[in-house]
């Protein structure tokens, strides 16, 4: 794995963030994620702004690892790299676009969930792609599946992801880390729920290491 892939595997699980208020919120978000231990965010391009947020939680927090989420676009590859994005993740799998991350050196997660969609990956040497969405789409049975015949992927998964499922994901080997959006709700952020979010942060952490622990 790349450099950043051991950092986020090492994190364990990236919190999965739409800010509908960036210039509010992002400096404080990201002040909640690093003191529960979680320094590291993907921040989706489903709100505007998306690329103001990814700069204020840096400038706050330089020793997070920041990225852009739900990017479907070069463009927005261009407008992520620009506001210090460390890596993108992309819903799917587009080939066009892993490409140009490629190019650029933009670490890319695309979504994937076929062999089809493995065997695409494989040809750009991806080492972790994103499993999305990961309980409807079979969950860890179809992850541990489809890693016999793709032993050479670590898998992120996300969507469905929560306190209650986690450490059942992170035990398995294949898992380079959980995405999720249960400790960055709506509610928690648009109400300034700072220490709520602090917590489930910390409450991870240790789900976490127990989980790397006793896998």
């Amino acid at each position: 794995m790349r450099e950043i892939d051991l950092k986020i595997s090492e994190i364990g699980v990236v919190p999965v963030i739409k800010l509908n208020n960036p210039e509010r919120d992002a400096a404080d978000l990201a002040r909640a994620l690093c003191k529960g231990g979680v320094p590291v965010a993907e921040v989706t391009f489903r709100a505007a702004g998306a690329d103001i947020a990814i700069r204020l939680m840096r400038e706050a927090c330089p020793e997070m690892l920041v990225g852009a989420g739900t990017v479907l676009t070069a463009e927005q590859v261009d407008a992520a790299k620009a506001a210090g994005a460390q890596f993108v993740v992309s819903p799917g799998f587009d080939a066009e676009l892993v490409a140009y991350c490629c190019e650029i050196g933009m670490p890319i997660y695309p979504g994937c969930t076929t062999p089809t969609d493995y065997h695409a990956a494989n040809k750009f040497n991806l080492p972790v792609v994103k499993f999305f969405p990961a309980e409807q789409s079979g969950g860890l049975a179809k992850i541990k599946a489809m890693s016999a015949p793709f032993p050479m992927f670590k898998v992120m998964p996300t969507g469905g992801i929560s306190l209650k499922n986690l450490k059942e994901y992170l035990s398995c080997p294949v898992i380079c880390a959980c995405g999720g959006s249960y400790m960055v709700t709506a509610d928690l952020i648009d109400n300034g729920k700072w220490d709520e979010i602090t917590a489930l942060c910390e409450e991870s952490v240790k789900i976490v290491k127990e989980a790397r622990n006793n896998g």
